[in-house]
């Protein structure tokens, strides 16, 4: 069964904008903490932005000020706004949902966690 459904990637020059999406199940959408993380060629994952039920967010520092990570409550879907792209962001980005905490600095998740299978996105200098 699958439960979180990734979709907005794609190939920009740097500079360029996305906008990722991330549909889930509302039994999915309901898990405490929901987040998207990437994992580039040759690299470990890193989480990139990750949202508590309460609302608060926490960003990697690498995409401050360049990425915004949102919520629509009534359609199940987590976003991830992408502005001013470099070729360093260059990565399958993957959304997650859990009920154990989540941070910038998760890599694995509990039992209970989901994890979508990705989008392709790609930077071109």
């Amino acid at each position: 069964q699958v439960q979180l459904v990734e979709s907005g990637g794609g190939s920009v020059q740097a500079g360029g904008s996305l906008r990722l999406s991330c549909d889930s199940s509302q039994y999915t959408y309901k898990r405490n903490y929901m987040g998207w993380f990437r994992q580039a060629p040759g690299k470990e994952r890193e989480g990139v932005a990750v949202v508590a039920s309460d609302g608060k967010i926490s960003y990697a520092d690498s995409v401050k000020g360049r990425f915004i990570i949102s919520k629509d409550n009534g359609k199940n879907t987590l976003y991830l706004q992408m502005i001013s792209l470099k070729p360093e962001d260059t990565a399958i980005y993957s959304c997650a949902a859990d009920i154990a905490p989540l941070s910038i600095a998760t890599v694995t998740l509990s039992p209970y966690g989901v994890w979508g299978q990705g989008t392709q996105v790609t930077v071109s200098s």
